[in-house]
């Protein structure tokens, strides 16, 4: 099976601001430098059109083109409809306090997004082809943006798929 893919959000901020904002400001930081949200469907709320999406506004169902990188403040999505890589199958919510660090928040990431596997593809992720990844908070996301979200992916190590991962049973 491939390496898994981790990425953390990328906290933008330019020297400038984050010097002219009080402590204070740091979510007003955030929203105003992040990328725009996708544009989704008023009802579904699926993506219904190519383009960038600010890593913080991923959800559940939302199909992806990965981007290279350790760290990301912007993702390529597209409609479930059109060739992509990813697709976020699953998030949840790390625990309050202090940042564990990467090595805990990567650990809480693989066990949290392995545990939801078999549920979205019907196939333990043992026998299963495809494999997960995932985004988690940095340090600066977590301590200024109160970021505790895990966006959880699914792809196949073969190549782009189209359409929806979930119950796809390989």
């Amino acid at each position: 099976m491939p390496a898994l893919r981790s990425h953390a959000r990328l906290l933008v901020a330019a020297a400038a601001l984050a010097a002219a904002l009080p402590l204070t400001g740091c979510s007003a930081l955030g929203s105003l430098l992040s990328a725009p949200e996708p544009q989704r469907d008023e009802v579904t709320q699926e993506v219904v059109e190519e383009g960038q999406a600010d890593v913080f506004a991923l959800r559940v169902g939302d199909c992806l083109t990965m981007v290279e990188g350790t760290e990301v403040d912007a993702v390529p999505v597209v409609p479930c409809g059109e060739p992509h890589s990813d697709e976020i199958f699953h998030d949840f919510q790390l625990d309050e306090g202090e940042f564990p660090g990467d090595e805990a928040v990567a650990t809480a990431a693989q066990d949290g997004c392995l545990a939801e596997f078999d549920a979205f593809v019907g196939l333990a992720y043992e026998s299963s082809a495809l494999d997960i990844g995932w985004y988690v908070p940095t340090a600066d996301s977590w301590e200024h943006l109160d970021d505790r979200i895990v966006s959880c992916t699914i792809y196949d190590p073969a190549g782009d798929v189209t359409g929806s991962l979930a119950g796809a049973g390989y």
